[in-house]
């Protein structure tokens, strides 16, 4: 499964050069993400309240050109793999026309309690979405 999503490249994503500043990438990818999980069914908020946070655990991010003040931008998520206790998403954001690619990305996320500490597995509704 795949989500795409357009973003147009404001000031306040820039720095004094009009080149996207680093943390909006991420921002991005994190929406990218959320924006999946959404799609699959699995809502953040839900998960917490039974006890299932999903932080970043690993991420490589190539930078391979910078995009620009009001350049507009697609922002690809995709799941890579899973694991007994992860998941990995590829993501890349590219021009409008997918063109250039700005940012190829690879994210793990594992589940963990509140508290913390880890799952053994992943939770049933997370493992669903593999079946």
């Amino acid at each position: 499964m795949e989500h795409a999503f357009k973003q147009k490249v404001f000031y306040s994503d820039t720095d004094a050069y009009g080149v996207v500043w680093h943390g909006s990438y991420l921002r991005w990818l994190e929406m990218g993400r959320v924006y999946l999980c959404e799609k699959c069914g699995l809502f953040l908020k839900e998960l917490e309240k039974e006890d299932i946070v999903m932080p970043v655990s690993e991420m490589n991010v190539k930078f391979k050109q910078s995009a620009r003040l009001d350049d507009n931008i697609i922002i690809k998520t995709q799941i890579s793999q899973h694991g007994k206790f992860f998941i990995d998403f590829h993501q890349t954001i590219k021009d409008e026309n997918e063109e250039k690619t700005y940012i190829d990305a690879t994210f793990r996320v594992v589940a963990i309690h509140k508290d913390g500490t880890l799952y053994r597995s992943l939770p049933k509704q997370i493992e669903k979405l593999f079946v």
